[in-house]
């Protein structure tokens, strides 16, 4: 691999990269957050259009191609994938920033057990109870927060399912495509997917301070989408997770800070099994996380 347009700072690094992801990934959750009149389809197309024309250009200006090797799940990564994010935009305008962020973060777990088929990577004991840890804690999260229905959890939990499928694909993609052409992908499949819809249920945008919140989403998720492919191909999918959970102490953060959002004391117990059930995991699951190692070169660049 070259330097160039396609390489960031601390990109080399597993560890550098998720912390990254992680803080960008919160900041573009305040974002959605603070623009609750507008659909959560409309946010996602204006997001991966954004996204699409960044890493395009990109692409072009390293002269690599933009269109990829292993098409089928390149593909197969956008479609799913585009059901996850659309979802996790639902669930962080109709609940709780902590717990919305939270439940996302059941994502791991569910990588874990789609590594078996993916990956060929076994489930072992301590996974398997971890599992059920963490699912005792969305348990708690919901039957003792009453600004949480059994609709919104349940579409919480759909995203977090795809996204851990999501992650498994991307590690099985680090050894065909570059994490840019893997984030191309993902972003124009999901225009293709959400265009059409927006399209005939579009919502007008005139406030001028809504539109630089709409860029900001953009720029963020590219941002964060990068840095994250990066380190789910550099790093077993498993221990990426440990420092991906920055991003409920972020979620809790900044829901008390810009919406004073409290969280009842047996749900904060809840959001606590959760993080021991996949930090416990993360640990047991390997620590080559912590090592400078690119991940290895994709063929064509």
């Amino acid at each position: 691999m070259k330097n160039g347009p396609l390489f960031l700072p601390f990109e080399k690094s597993p560890a550098a990269s998720i912390m990254i992801s992680t803080l960008m990934f919160s900041f573009m959750g305040v974002a959605v957050k603070l623009l609750p009149h507008l659909p959560a389809y409309e946010l996602v197309f204006f997001r991966s259009l954004t996204v699409c024309l960044v890493a395009f250009l990109l692409l072009k200006q390293a002269r690599v191609s933009p269109w990829g090797n292993n098409r089928k799940w390149l593909i197969t990564r956008g479609v799913v994938g585009t059901i996850g994010l659309v979802t996790f935009f639902y669930t962080l305008q109709y609940m709780p920033l902590a717990s919305a962020v939270t439940v996302q973060y059941l994502s791991p777990l569910f990588t874990a057990a789609f590594g078996t088929y993916l990956l060929k990577e076994k489930m072992r004991p301590y996974q398997i109870g971890c599992f059920l840890l963490a699912f005792t804690g969305v348990l708690l999260i919901k039957g003792y927060d009453p600004r949480i229905s059994v609709g919104i959890l349940a579409v919480g939990i759909v995203s977090a399912a795809t996204s851990g499928f999501v992650y498994a694909v991307i590690r099985k993609l680090r050894n065909s495509d570059a994490p840019l052409v893997v984030v191309f992908y993902f972003s124009l499949v999901t225009i293709l997917m959400v265009g059409p819809y927006a399209a005939f249920h579009w919502v007008p945008v005139t406030n001028p301070q809504d539109w630089i919140l709409i860029v900001a989403i953009g720029l963020l998720a590219y941002l964060a989408q990068y840095y994250m492919t990066v380190a789910y191909q550099g790093a077993p999918a498993a221990s990426v997770a440990l420092l991906v959970y920055l991003g409920t102490g972020y979620g809790l953060f900044f829901g008390w800070w810009l919406w004073d959002e409290g969280v009842p004391p047996l749900a904060l117990a809840g959001i606590f099994l959760i993080l021991v059930a996949v930090i416990t995991h993360s640990l047991m699951g390997g620590k080559r996380i912590f090592r400078r190692k690119a991940a290895p070169p994709a063929p064509g660049l």
